[in-house]
């Protein structure tokens, strides 16, 4: 479980906070999705969980365990995160690099062992990267980059995986593989954070949204509570309505037109 408790971030000369006092848990065996508008604040959070943004108030826990307390390699043996930019200076087979992903359970001697073979080879399957796993990360589409970067990730294991954007670039047939992919990890118990925009695939999907506002929560809970035309409305400053989902019903986001050049 990763827990949130009025957190902070400023960022230098910004007359206000980029994170302003956000608090909630992304708790095991569900999907958390934290959603908003672009500036909100979500990578932000993503950073300070990270410790690449330096936190001006409040905590952040990972189950009973202080972020503070823990080393960058013991971090990395709970939680695994793909964050929405990365870019190698050297290109890797992609066998390689989804190896890399056991980078915090090898031993001493950085030999990795049966366990990590095991790991490594259920992460390829389980993202769907068979096909790719003999080509080198230079030679891929910006799709099939996203989905290696998502085997890593499970490749590193760990109790609670965070996405930021996950999956950007993906086609229809692949971004839903991936969203089956991480209700079936939610379903098994792990916790899964989600950032997004597919404001839809979501509230098919999440147990539970976030909604950030100007880097404050404007609404949390279920996809139909907070899958509102008057929640949404005055956070993303567009007219927009409300369905639902004929084939799941789920609510469903239509944003309308009415603000003609």
């Amino acid at each position: 479980m990763i827990r949130f408790s009025d957190v902070v971030v400023r960022y230098p000369r910004a007359e206000q906070p980029a994170v302003d006092g956000v608090s909630f848990e992304a708790g095991r065996g569900a999907i958390t999705a934290l959603v908003g508008p672009n500036g909100s604040g979500k990578s932000t959070l993503v950073g300070a969980l990270l410790r690449l943004q330096e936190r001006a108030a409040g905590a952040i826990a990972i189950d009973d365990a202080s972020l503070d307390s823990l080393d960058r390699r013991a971090f990395a043996r709970r939680v695994a995160v793909v964050t929405q930019r990365e870019a190698l200076v050297f290109p890797l087979p992609v066998r390689e690099y989804v190896a890399l992903g056991r980078y915090p359970h090898e031993g001493a001697w950085r030999a990795a062992g049966p366990a990590d073979v095991a790991a490594q080879g259920r992460a390829i399957g389980l993202a769907g990267i068979e096909p790719l796993a003999d080509r080198r990360t230079h030679e891929l589409s910006g799709g099939e980059w996203q989905r290696v970067r998502i085997a890593r990730a499970l490749a590193q294991g760990g109790d609670a995986l965070v996405l930021d954007e996950p999956t950007t670039f993906l086609d229809i047939a692949h971004e839903m593989a991936m969203f089956e992919l991480f209700a079936r990890l939610a379903h098994d118990g792990m916790a899964v954070l989600l950032v997004s925009h597919q404001l839809n695939l979501v509230a098919r999907f999440a147990d539970q949204m976030v909604l950030l506002d100007k880097g404050r929560v404007a609404a949390a809970g279920a996809p139909s509570a907070v899958m509102q035309a008057s929640v949404l409305e005055p956070v993303y400053d567009w007219p927009l309505v409300v369905t639902h989902d004929p084939a799941v019903g789920a609510p469903a986001l239509l944003p309308l037109r009415g603000r003609g050049p």
